[in-house]
């Protein structure tokens, strides 16, 4: 498992995004995929991402002279070790948020910018709700949804099958009172 300093930046997240429940991809099939990042860029954070173990080289071929590597993501890896989630600061998750937000904003304008982009056909969905849950409705919730989605995972591109991309965010309104019971609403009179 990684840490969010690791995993939740720029370039490297659009990395991992590339790569999610994607067939092995070269570093030249990634730079086609992910054409505005600059070379050298793009083969740094791969190096990191595979020296930190969240890539893995699935096949190398000699090409012209050089050694051309396929790489796939080692999703358990590819998450944020439950220590280092715990030993973040408020300040880390702010950033670790921030960043993520960001990647969520460049997925979307890079799919709005498609001349033939249509929201409404292609199934965009943004939808925010709140909830009154006690914590073990709270993580059913949260397990039922990761169920579900990791249930598809790996689902073969056949049968008219699109690639798509999942995020779960989950905010509470308030922090937890120092009792650590959910402060109760105000009400007013």
């Amino acid at each position: 498992m990684a840490t969010a300093d690791l995993l939740l930046h720029p370039v490297r997240i659009r990395i991992l995004q590339a790569l999610f429940d994607a067939d092995p991809l070269t570093t030249a099939q990634l730079r086609d995929r992910l054409p505005d990042i600059p070379p050298a860029t793009m083969y740094r954070h791969i190096a990191v991402l595979a020296d930190a173990g969240v890539l893995e080289v699935v096949e190398e071929k000699r090409v012209r002279g050089t050694v051309e590597r396929s790489y796939r993501v080692r999703g358990e890896q590819a998450v944020v070790d439950p220590a280092a989630r715990a030993a973040m600061t408020r300040e880390d998750h702010q950033r670790a948020y921030t960043m993520f937000s960001a990647s969520l904003m460049g997925d979307f304008d890079r799919y709005i910018a498609h001349e033939n982009a249509d929201p409404n056909a292609d199934g965009v969905v943004y939808r925010q709700a709140a909830v009154w849950l006690t914590e073990e409705e709270f993580t059913e919730l949260v397990g039922e949804i990761e169920s579900a989605v990791v249930a598809r995972v790996g689902l073969g591109r056949d049968d008219g099958r699109r690639r798509r991309v999942v995020s779960l965010v989950v905010v509470p309104d308030k922090p937890r009172t120092e009792t650590g019971a959910d402060a109760s609403p105000e009400r007013h009179t």
